[in-house]
């Protein structure tokens, strides 16, 4: 089992990244969290976790041992898989996350694309107890992405990604992050930032 990989970024996408380490590249799956994290870094250190199915050897990477074990965590719920998983970590941050489960908050869950109702109930049942033992900050509150940012250029910016075929919560995320840092920022600027970044 690879507990993490250490080496020299050679590419990194929104939903990957390339290390290269004793010569070999390794292709590993990351989340937007990851991916932010990463961004700009010549060497990482990322925690892997290792899906080996009979069609394919996927590797999942995280900057954090905190985010793996939460995606270990949502792949024990019956119908979330690897990506599945990846998207819901995407779309939160761990503490967020841990917040909304601890909380029950099933319809912020469920904005996640591909969590429905009844996903995001069980994912709260099943992980509700089992949080308070990762060690996460619970207590942080869930930051409304736009709490500083214009709401207008917000919404605009996320309903052309949308259109333009980006899911729905990365693209929230990415204008979110993206108005934390400018707040000025016009809506088409916001727009041509963030396709840099999905």
């Amino acid at each position: 089992m690879i507990e993490y990989i250490k080496g020299e970024v050679i590419e990194v996408v929104p939903a990957q990244a390339v290390i290269e380490c004793n010569g070999i590249g390794y292709a590993i799956s990351i989340s937007l969290n990851t991916f932010s994290a990463i961004q700009g870094k010549k060497e990482v250190k990322l925690y892997i976790y290792e899906a080996i199915r009979e069609d394919a050897h996927i590797l999942y990477g995280f900057y954090t041992r905190q985010e793996r074990e939460l995606f270990l965590l949502l792949i024990t719920v019956s119908g979330i898989g690897g990506n599945t998983a990846r998207m819901i970590l995407s779309a939160l941050s761990p503490s967020e996350l841990c917040n909304v489960i601890s909380s029950g908050n099933d319809k912020l869950l469920k904005t996640v694309k591909g969590i429905g109702l009844k996903t995001a109930q069980r994912i709260i049942v099943d992980l509700k107890d089992k949080i308070a033992s990762t060690g996460i900050d619970t207590a942080a509150p869930v930051t409304s992405v736009i709490a500083a940012a214009n709401t207008e250029v917000y919404e605009e910016a996320v309903a052309a990604l949308t259109m333009l075929g980006f899911a729905q919560a990365p693209s929230q995320k990415v204008v979110g992050l993206l108005l934390k840092e400018e707040p000025d920022l016009p809506v088409e600027k916001v727009i041509k930032l963030a396709l840099k970044r999905l």
